[in-house]
């Protein structure tokens, strides 16, 4: 008997992300041949208020930077982070 468990990436959103979509981490499942890019998109179609921020949006997975054409893998944690302004 086999074990088709789905395989999901953790997704956390900061600043004005997490506050456009009132949550601040979702589980999701991938597909194979992922990308940053994919599940983003995939995330925006289920979230459609999450669309204004794309353009501007900077990417981490597993603490590092990467880009939209980047693999993701199933247990990955993928930060989606806004551009942030402050100082003085």
């Amino acid at each position: 008997m086999g074990y088709n468990a789905q395989v999901t990436i953790t997704i956390l959103l900061f600043a004005s992300v997490a506050a456009a979509a009132g949550i601040r981490r979702l589980e999701m499942p991938i597909e194979p041949g992922d990308t940053v890019g994919s599940v983003r998109d995939r995330l925006v179609a289920c979230r459609p208020e999450l669309a204004p921020f794309v353009p501007n949006l900077m990417y981490a997975l597993d603490e590092e930077y990467v880009k939209d054409a980047d693999p993701v893998r199933g247990g990955a944690t993928l930060a989606l982070i806004p551009p942030v302004s402050g100082g003085c």
